[in-house]
């Protein structure tokens, strides 16, 4: 088939698809609903019978439709039918979260166990990934680098990836040259550099809560104190409630992940964005954001940053593409702004450059095109198990069960009844092989035991299905 060709037929199925579960989403067909056949349905669209299976199986990876032997396709899901959603979060308390340390070291620990369900892992699986072309790259960058890429990179960086992600910024509406970032090894590493550039031992830090447990361990290990934000479970941090925290405390830097947020999963308006960039540019605070899920959004195009919206270098942006394309690699970047300098120094004293090769090669994988069509094709992988995931947890998991809804990344937040310790969750399921993120890891605070990450980052497979069956059957055991 020549490619404008099977371009039209990809156009058609998703046609077909969309109208059908636009009819699911408006209660035209409900859930046990027989969909026409196959046959019947490409005589009334004129379309081949190899089109209007293409959008069944659409439809059914999605966990919207399922196929019945002998009968026919039937609605399985409405994704309306949500379970309760998460609330916005509160103020952090002052009591402390001792045990958090022991907990990370425990998850962290054991989830390189062979034979585990990875929900805890926050990175998409290596059967979603493209492996066979990443391996491609790397051979090329080692006959093509001097001294087949042992010898230094610019302290900057590899200077094709600088061009790569400069052009890729177009896509949020960003400005970004060449010069303007700076690379790392992953994106951890990038938000480490801002928080030693803009703060010292004392100083406090604001961040969204719950918020991803790198940064708030980082934080620590540097002396720095740490105010929690409340945090919308669509929408994220109001620009209202960082206007309290800056009236109430000496505030050195905010962090947030604005995009598809970890652990919570929530997308931030762009006007909520464009507000909190001028309010902490009015008081000269600066925002270190991580974008690092922004390129897996589920809808028609990608959200932009706050760093969309910074005209005064005051937004430092960190990512990688440890999210998207290949975590060992450790390629990550910053876009630190007015703070380019200082953020230059604290890479040469700590480690003088970034790993040539995988640069090297991550940046032929992005200029070839080769980025762009894995995302669309991951981008459809995971939120098609977002919906296969809410679909098994409504079913197994107690009535009551929060989520939270998101709309691009590969993670669920999931609240469960006040008195479910996931902590205990998490030692009972590992029994049966299968790890989870307890909410307590999450923030430096006593809370959040009753919540948990959910990881859907892999390829939906029946022992993933049976896996959430078994989680939802131990939850109900705690009751």
């Amino acid at each position: 088939m020549k490619a404008k060709e099977k371009l039209k037929s990809d156009h058609l199925y998703l046609g077909v698809a969309k109208h059908i579960e636009q009819q699911i989403l408006d209660n035209v067909l409900n859930i046990g609903d027989k969909l026409p056949s196959v046959r019947v349905l490409s005589k009334e669209q004129g379309m081949s019978v190899s089109t209007i299976l293409q959008a069944y199986y659409h439809l059914e990876g999605k966990g919207l439709v399922e196929s019945r032997p002998q009968s026919g396709y039937y609605v399985r899901f409405n994704p309306s039918r949500f379970p309760q959603k998460v609330e916005k979060s509160n103020f952090a308390l002052s009591s402390k979260n001792k045990n958090v340390e022991a907990i990370i070291s425990e998850v962290y620990d054991d989830f390189t166990k062979p034979g585990i369900v990875r929900f805890s892992l926050s990175v998409p699986a290596p059967e979603i990934l493209p492996l066979a072309k990443l391996n491609k790259a790397m051979m090329q960058s080692l006959r093509d680098l001097p001294a087949n890429g042992t010898s230094y990179e610019h302290l900057q960086g590899n200077e094709l990836l600088r061009r790569q992600v400069a052009r890729w910024s177009m896509h949020w509406g960003g400005r970004l040259q060449p010069d303007d970032i700076i690379t790392t090894s992953g994106c951890m590493n990038a938000i480490s550099y801002c928080l030693m550039a803009l703060t010292k031992p004392g100083d406090t830090i604001a961040v969204e809560s719950p918020v991803y447990f790198g940064v708030l361990r980082f934080a620590q290990s540097i002396g720095l104190k740490v105010v929690e934000l409340p945090t919308h479970p669509d929408t994220g941090v109001d620009p209202d409630d960082v206007k309290k925290a800056l009236g109430k405390y000496n505030i050195k830097a905010f962090f947030f992940v604005t995009n598809f947020s970890n652990p919570v999963g929530y997308c931030m308006p762009e006007e909520q964005k464009k507000a909190i960039v001028k309010l902490l540019s009015f008081h000269g605070v600066p925002l270190i954001e991580d974008d690092l899920y922004g390129d897996v959004y589920f809808g028609k195009k990608r959200p932009t940053n706050c760093k969309s919206f910074d005209e005064e270098g005051n937004v430092l942006l960190c990512s990688s593409i440890s999210k998207t394309l290949a975590p060992g690699y450790r390629v990550g970047w910053v876009a630190p702004g007015k703070h380019l300098e200082k953020i230059k120094r604290l890479k040469l004293y700590h480690s003088i450059t970034s790993a040539t090769a995988q640069q090297s090669a991550i940046a032929n994988f992005l200029a070839t095109g080769r980025y762009e069509h894995h995302l669309r094709k991951l981008r459809q992988t995971l939120h098609s198990n977002s919906l296969q995931f809410i679909r098994s947890i409504g079913e197994y998991f107690p009535e009551g069960t929060k989520l939270s809804n998101p709309q691009g990344g590969f993670i669920l937040w999931v609240e469960l009844a006040k008195h479910i310790d996931t902590y205990q969750l998490y030692r009972e399921a590992m029994l049966h092989k299968i790890s989870i993120a307890p909410g307590s890891m999450f923030t430096l605070q006593e809370r959040y035991q009753n919540c948990m990450r959910l990881s859907y980052g892999m390829q939906w497979k029946p022992e993933v299905d049976r896996a959430l069956k078994k989680l939802g059957g131990l939850i109900k055991s705690m009751n």
